[in-house]
Order: C-alpha cells, then structure tokens, then sequence
C-alpha cells in the first residue's frame, strides 16, 4: 500500500491576474474565479477521505485549502505547514513582471533559460548574503517530504500550495533537476497526484534508496471545465497529445504482451472513443501512431472526428519486447525465470528481456521516434503509442534515465499534453499528464493495471 498525496495548487489570486511577481508576498487573495475553481475542486474531491490537509501560511492558499475543506465529509483541519511557502523572489515582489523584465533584464533572462543559476543578493542582519531562489525552494521541498511522508504512512493527504513549491514537490519527488523548473506546468486549482511507497529515506539525505513514486496525474484541470491549458501567446512549436491505447483483454487480465500484436477489447474501443470525444473539438494538424494494432486501432477511433488528418504509423513507437514473458502471467514469470519479476519491479534498469529487449534499447528508440516527430509536424497533433514507449518519452523530458521508468503512470486511453513553446531544440513543457476523467468521470485513474 503506498501513500496517495493530492497536490492543488491555489486559485486565481489578484497578483494572478495583474500579472505581478507575488512569491512571498502575502498581499494577494483569491479572485471571483479563483474562489469559484476552489469549490469546483472541493467538489471534484468529495469522494476522498483526507487523514490530513496541509496548507502554505500565505492566504492565497488559505483561503483555497478553506473552500475545499468545506466540500470534504468530515474532514481533518486544515494545518498549515511553512515548507509549502512560495518561492521567495525578494528583488521582484510585488512589481509586474514587465518591471521585472525592465529593470533586471539580464537576470530575468537568466531565471527564463537557466533558472537553477539565479542569484539574488539579499540583506540579513549577518550581511549580504546570495540567496540561490530555485536551489532553496527544491531544499525546501525535500524538508517537507521527509518530515511529512513518515508522519502519514499509508495514508491519503491533501496538499494546497504554490506554482513554484508545487514544481519542487513534483520533481524532488520524481528525481528531476532544478534547471527543468519551468518544464512543469502547474494551473491555478490544477490537480496533481503523487504514489509514495516506503521507505522514504531518499528525502532525508540518506544513502540508502527510497521507495518508488508515481506521478499518477498531473494539472488535471478537467474539473475547472477545461481540458488542458491553452497554448502561451508566444508558443512556437508544436504540441503533443500523447496518447495511450485502450485496453486489450491481456491489459484486463495482467498477461505480458509486449510486441505480439493484440487488438483492442470492446472495453478497449470504448476508451478509444471516450478519447474520441473529449478530443473532438481539438484542431488537430497531425497524427501518429505506433503500427501495432491496438494503438492504430486507437487512433483510428479518434480521428472519426478529424477525417482529413492522415495517420503516420512509425515502427519505432512499439511497445517493448518482452521476449520470453510475452503471452505469459506473472505467475508464468516468477516459475520460468524466478526472481526476475521481482527485479523488473524494483529495479527496472537493471533487467535484460529474455530473448527481448531492455530499457535502454527502448529509451533509445523511443528518443529517436520523438524526435523525428516533433522535427517533422507543426501545429497540434496525437501520438499513439504503449506504455512503456509513454513513459520512456516522458521520463526523456526531463533527461531522466531508465531507472525512474516507474515514474509516470498511463492508463489506457489516457492523454498527456507536451508543448514545445520555443521550438523542437527548446526545453518540453509537460502541461498536463495522465488524463483519465474522460474515462472514469473522476480524477483518479482507474484503468487496467495488468501487465504491459
């Protein structure tokens, strides 16, 4: 059993939409709108049971985590916890970000490109010190994820934070360096879910390795009546709908099937076309898929909407090949090459596919794929592939390698948004990942979690 953190980040605040710098600040409240979003994801929700709610101190968050609370069936207090404080950008708070850019023009450029490197300079009563802003926050979040993750063991907890903190949760917890600060996006009451299993010693500075953590969803905002967020003003390259076939009787029943091709179950179509729908009144320019039967059958399905988009299908978005486990349970595994599955599960990496692949065969061809296609379209567009491709692509946005393979989850029909805003050679932007609720009607993923 693992622990299940839902992350929120808060609603539209008065800063928000003065497009000022708020950071520490704690001059801002919420919006209209931002009040309003609060209740639509305090009823979204409602079917959980919280054993606790952490908040940030500043009442942006406050007053977000509040209107939640007030959705909850018999919730615990809200407890306010100051390692969810906002980044802290002292030089810029409060001036609007065109001041920011005015006045330091060369350290705004420097936080735009490598945010890592950015350095303020700030009076203390010790004197000047050099106040690293992104190095402290991703220290900052490690603190509370080690204090935090002991006290709640097997536990659900809601957090209700920051853009900026909720980026250093997400990937201090995932492994991803600080110089992919803004590769993370996070929406104004967008919903992020988090799988810790123990131990957690990774978080305190330990040597010893910590427990696996799943990225389940990110900036689900399906809640708030939107799909995804809308492509900044000055966007210049493409965006990717990565999707993940439906369901096949082996997803249903945990049987490996790797590279045998096996088509879609009617559970399978059905997802194919809740995709179908929720991707209806999406302008696509573009559509690829791996040639493997259940996800061109999956493709096929969505572009019903889209009929003059052509579909390229590319070899090299296979799923893996598992060799010798294809067509075979766990069972089968653990009996024919015992130990190995075990070893599979912990330390993914590690494992040579009997008679088929391993990770960094697929990371590889998984790199090569992507590339091709994200240099050969322009425009929006799907990409339909399997779960191992999925999560190697994903994984690669972040230059992580294949030991985080287990990082990110992909439920079957599921859709992940990627933006390239300054190009096919600029750093990926994950907008949002794992988007199930067309699916389930909920914001958990609930697909198949059988074999891959």
């Amino acid at each position: 059993m693992s622990t299940r953190v839902i992350l929120v980040r808060h609603g539209q605040s008065t800063y928000n939409i003065e497009s000022r710098i708020q950071g520490r600040l704690d001059a801002s409240v919420l919006t209209e709108t931002g009040q309003n979003t609060a209740r639509q994801v305090g009823e979204a929700l409602q079917s959980l049971k919280f054993d606790a709610i952490y908040s940030s101190p500043l009442q942006r968050a406050k007053q977000t985590a509040e209107i939640i609370h007030s959705y909850l069936d018999s919730p615990p207090p809200v407890q306010i916890k100051e390692n969810l404080r906002e980044i802290d950008l002292p030089l810029w708070e409060g001036m609007m970000r065109e001041e920011v850019i005015e006045k330091y023009g060369e350290d705004y450029s420097l936080w735009k490109s490598s945010p890592q490197e950015l350095c303020m300079e700030v009076s203390k009563p010790e004197g000047q010190i050099k106040h690293f802003p992104i190095l402290s926050l991703f220290e900052q979040a490690k603190k509370f994820w080690s204090e935090t993750l002991n006290n709640n063991d097997h536990k659900t907890i809601l957090l209700v934070a920051h853009n900026g903190i909720n980026r250093c949760l997400i990937s201090t917890a995932l492994g991803i360096k600080p110089s992919y600060y803004h590769s993370i996006q996070q929406s104004n009451c967008g919903i992020n879910i988090l799988n810790f299993t123990p131990p957690y010693s990774s978080f305190s500075g330990e040597n010893e390795p910590g427990g696996p953590v799943q990225l389940e969803s990110m900036n689900l905002t399906t809640q708030l009546g939107e799909k995804f967020p809308q492509p900044r003003s000055n966007h210049q390259g493409p965006r990717l709908l990565l999707v993940r076939h439906g369901e096949t009787d082996w997803n249903r029943d945990g049987k490996f099937q790797g590279q045998i091709d096996v088509p879609l179950n009617d559970n399978g179509r059905v997802q194919a076309n809740q995709a179908r729908e929720f991707l209806k009144d999406v302008h696509l320019d573009f559509a690829v898929s791996s040639s493997m039967l259940r996800p061109k059958e999956t493709a096929e399905i969505i572009l019903q909407h889209h009929p003059d988009v052509e579909l390229k299908l590319l070899d090299g978005l296979w799923e893996i090949s598992h060799g010798l486990w294809e067509g075979k349970f766990e069972s089968e595994i653990e009996e024919g090459f015992p130990g190995l599955l075990k070893q599979w599960k912990e330390f993914p990496a590690s494992v040579q596919m009997p008679e088929g692949e391993n990770l960094q065969q697929v990371w590889k061809r998984a790199l090569v794929s992507w590339n091709e296609i994200i240099r050969s379209v322009s425009g929006v567009g799907i990409v339909v592939a399997h779960d191992a491709i999925n999560k190697a692509i994903l994984c690669q946005l972040f230059a992580l390698e294949p030991e985080h393979f287990w990082n990110f989850k992909q439920g079957n029909g599921a859709v992940s948004v990627i933006d390239y805003p300054e190009g096919p050679d600029g750093l990926p932007v994950l907008e949002v990942m794992n988007i199930t609720s067309h699916l389930s009607g909920g914001i958990l993923d609930k697909t198949a979690a059988g074999a891959l």
